[in-house]
């Protein structure tokens, strides 16, 4: 009964706050938003059983990719009145396509559910330390290591960016 209390709460409080990161007009607040949206997702993951998961959440994308979020965002000063109607309207238009093929990939994985349950008895371990380590050193180094070159491209172009509107 408890457990059902905090996941709703949690659940509400995170469905809010992503639609703050959406609907807000100023990016500081969006940030902000979107640090709510993962300290709640963290403590579902607390619910769950799955500390390490829930402390990572916090420490790494709360902690320290939005920290890199917010220092991108102050420094480029992305305030409404700063973007032309032209370009609001091509990134509401891309935002827009990735969203319906966000939805689109969402319908295929949910269609691909197996259906049956998950054998009690099974010795395949989820979600444990061990497991993390040896997906990520091994079937997802790839991947890992692409998604840091791509935060060190953003962080670079940023600055760029923002040397080239001082100038």
């Amino acid at each position: 009964m408890i457990e059902s209390i905090f996941f709703y709460t949690f659940t509400s409080l995170m469905v809010a706050a992503a639609l703050g990161v959406i609907l807000t007009r100023q990016p500081i607040y969006a940030v902000l938003s979107l640090v709510v949206t993962l300290c709640a997702m963290a403590a579902l993951f607390v619910l769950l059983g799955a500390f390490f998961v829930a402390a990572i959440q916090i420490l790494v994308y709360a902690g320290a990719i939005m920290v890199l979020f917010l220092f991108v965002v102050m420094l480029l000063d992305l305030s409404p009145e700063v973007l032309s109607r032209t370009r609001q309207n091509a990134l509401w238009a891309a935002g827009g396509t990735l969203g319906l093929l966000f939805l689109a990939k969402l319908w295929q994985a949910l269609r691909t559910l197996p259906t049956a349950p998950m054998d009690p008895g099974s010795t395949i371990q989820y979600g444990t330390t061990r497991k993390i380590g040896e997906l990520l050193f091994s079937t997802y180094a790839l991947p890992f290591e692409l998604a840091s070159v791509l935060i060190l491209v953003g962080i670079i172009g940023a600055v760029v960016l923002a040397k080239q509107t001082l100038d």
